[in-house]
């Protein structure tokens, strides 16, 4: 069995990558980015890039499943054109199924919101694509670590009102995929894939204060306040926007899901934040 990875030069790419190679030697792995030749011996590279469609049939012939990630490209409106040409390429490709990584909370919204693009994706792959799956993750753990550092001198998280997050770390998002590509009985599922708890804004704070090794609080802002802390720190308009949309969700509840999904497909329980920031301060020690 032939699994494409598109994506796969970034972080959850190769992550994927790592997992799949670990549980079935017998597939034949390919990776497929704009920057091919940056993954492991054993693995194929292949050149698809999501704003050339042209490259991406190619890139994508041959394959039994494919896992479609989108791009972290936040140029409003970009990313839904970018789901729809992979999505698209995949199936005039003859991928006989398609994974879809997406995002908790998604629903019909409109850009900026960060959702949007990945309604779009969803949508197009429901009802074009023979056979699918779609995996929402919740907000990984691992960029909370940064919002975390890049807030040690304030002392203070923020957000638009009192909220739950169940993050998930990377590699659990990652095992949860590898689960169904190389599983079966996954089509036409929508999994969600969170850590094992929803943490508010003050258990959030607690886990920053260990972390750090400094005192840490939550604050609840206006939108208006926290825009415009974030131009006054200098960030460009479309991190802004992205910033106080993921607020906007988390606000909404949009990430206040815990599910057994991770566990379900990796075949292993999913790490706590604390468990994840508990890694890292080891790994920066």
């Amino acid at each position: 069995m032939k699994i494409g990875v598109s994506g796969a030069s970034g972080q959850l790419g190769k992550a994927i990558v790592a997992e799949i190679a670990t549980r079935d030697v017998s597939v034949k792995l390919i990776g497929i980015s704009r920057t091919p030749g940056s993954l492991p011996s054993g693995v194929e590279n292949r050149l698809g890039d999501y704003d050339h469609p042209e490259t991406l049939t190619a890139a994508y012939a041959g394959l039994d499943r494919l896992v479609i990630i989108p791009s972290a490209d936040l140029r409003p409106g970009i990313r839904a054109v970018q789901n729809i040409a992979a999505i698209d390429a995949a199936i005039a490709a003859g991928v006989k199924h398609i994974v879809f990584v997406s995002v908790v909370g998604t629903r019909k919204q409109e850009e900026p919101a960060l959702g949007a693009p990945f309604w779009v994706g969803e949508q197009h792959l429901i009802n074009t694509a023979p056979a699918w799956t779609i995996v929402r993750m919740s907000f990984y753990a691992e960029a909370f670590a940064l919002e975390v550092q890049m807030s040690a001198a304030a002392g203070v998280l923020t957000g638009l009102s009192e909220n739950r997050v169940a993050y998930v770390s990377r590699d659990d998002l990652a095992g949860a995929v590898a689960g169904v590509l190389t599983g079966e009985g996954h089509i036409g599922a929508i999994y969600s894939a969170t850590g094992p708890k929803s943490l508010t804004g003050a258990e959030r704070a607690a886990a920053a204060t260990k972390f750090i090794g400094k005192p840490f609080g939550f604050v609840v802002l206006t939108e208006a306040q926290l825009r415009g802390g974030l131009l006054q720190a200098g960030l460009p308009a479309n991190v802004v926007n992205a910033t106080a949309s993921i607020q906007a969700d988390f606000a909404a509840g949009a990430f206040d899901i815990v599910t057994g999904d991770v566990e379900r497909l990796s075949g292993r329980a999913p790490k706590s934040l604390e468990d994840v920031l508990n890694a890292l301060s080891g790994a920066e020690g």
